[in-house]
C-alpha cells in the first residue's frame, strides 16, 4: 500500500534560522517523532532552478533552468511524472513557477490558478503568483487539496520567508519572524498529516543573505534545513545529503520504479527492504559514496 508523501518547500529559509526559529518542528524532533539535518543546495542558489532540482533530481547546469527568467516546461522527468505514470495521484499548492515547469507555460492567472486534470502530471492544483500570498492561506489550500483529492504525492510550496528576506535581509527580525510564522502555520496541519500516515519531508530550495538576495556560495545562501517525519524515514545524522537525491528518495518512499539518484540510508530498514528493487543499483552506489 502506498503511503502518501508530502513535500513542503519553505522558499528561502536558510539553515541557521530554520535551526532556531521553527519551534513546532523542533518540538516534534525532541519528542522523537522526526529527524532533522541540513544540506547544501545546488548552484545557482535560485528558486526556479532549484524547484527543478528538487522535483527532478537534475542540477541546474544539467536541466538548463539556470535562472529564474527561463519560462518553459521542464525537460526532465519529475516526481509528478513518475507518480502519475505509475498510477498514483498528484497535487500541488504552490507558486505559479511550479505550474509553468510541470503543467503549462506561460502561466495565465484565470486559466491556470485552479487545476483539475486527471491527465496532467499535476492532477490537482492551486497556484498563486503574489510572493506575499499568506502562508496560512497556502497551507489551507494544500489541506483542501488533500481532503478533496487524496493525493499520493502533494507538494506544498510557501513563499513568505523568501519574500520577507528580499525585503529586509536574511539577518533581520522580519525574516526570522517569517520563519516562525511558517512554523505556526505548519503546526495547524502537520499533526493531522502524520496521524493520517503521511510521510513528510520539509526543506528549502535555497537560503538568504544579509544583502537581501541569494544565488552564490555564501553558507547562508546555500545551506538549508531538512526535516523528515513519518515511519518511512531513518535518522540522517552523520550523513552527507545531496539536494539532487531528494527526488529519488521520495520516489522510493512512494514505491515508484525509477532511475533517480537517492539516499537509501534515509529510509527505515523496513521501508528500504520494500523499495530496494524499485531503484537502479547504480544510484544506490552513488548515494552512498
Amino acid at each position: 500500500m502506498t503511503r502518501p508523501v508530502i513535500l513542503v518547500v519553505l522558499d528561502g529559509l536558510n539553515h541557521a534560522v530554520g535551526h532556531h526559529a521553527m519551534g513546532h518542528l523542533s518540538a516534534l524532533v525532541e519528542a522523537g517523532r522526526g529527524y532533522t539535518t541540513h544540506l547544501d543546495c545546488e548552484l545557482p542558489a535560485m528558486s526556479r532552478p532549484l524547484y527543478e532540482c528538487l522535483l527532478t533530481g537534475d542540477r541546474p547546469v544539467d536541466s538548463g533552468v539556470v535562472h529564474n527568467d527561463i519560462v518553459r516546461r521542464s525537460h526532465g522527468i519529475s516526481l509528478f511524472d513518475l507518480a502519475r505514470g505509475q498510477g498514483l495521484a498528484t497535487a500541488a499548492a504552490a507558486y505559479h513557477w511550479v505550474s509553468e515547469l510541470y503543467v503549462k507555460a506561460p502561466f495565465e492567472r484565470t486559466r491556470d490558478r485552479f487545476l483539475d486534470d486527471p491527465a496532467a502530471a499535476i492532477q490537482a492544483g492551486i497556484f498563486y503568483w503574489q510572493d506575499h500570498y499568506p502562508d496560512d492561506h497556502l497551507f489551507s489550500d494544500a489541506e483542501a487539496l488533500r481532503q478533496r483529492h487524496a493525493p499520493d504525492f502533494l507538494l506544498v510550496h510557501s513563499m513568505n520567508i523568501d519574500d520577507t528576506g528580499h525585503r529586509h535581509g536574511g539577518d533581520s527580525p522580519q525574516y526570522r519572524n517569517a520563519a516562525r510564522h511558517a512554523d505556526i502555520a505548519l503546526a495547524d496541519y502537520l499533526p493531522g498529516w502524520l496521524a493520517d500516515g503521511c510521510q513528510v519531508m520539509i526543506t528549502a530550495d535555497h537560503g538568504m543573505n544579509a544583502d537581501r538576495s541569494h544565488s552564490g556560495l555564501l553558507e547562508e545562501e546555500r545551506r538549508v534545513p531538512l526535516w523528515l517525519f513519518g515511519d518511512a524515514f531513518a535518522d540522517p545524522a552523520g550523513r552527507v545529503i545531496r539536494q539532487t537525491h531528494l527526488c529519488g528518495t521520495l520516489a522510493s518512499v512512494l514505491g515508484l520504479s525509477h532511475d533517480k539518484p537517492w539516499h537509501p540510508e534515509l529510509l527505515a530498514a523496513s521501508s528500504s527492504a520494500g523499495v530496494a528493487s524499485t531503484a537502479n543499483a547504480t544510484c544506490n552506489e552513488e548515494a552512498g559514496s
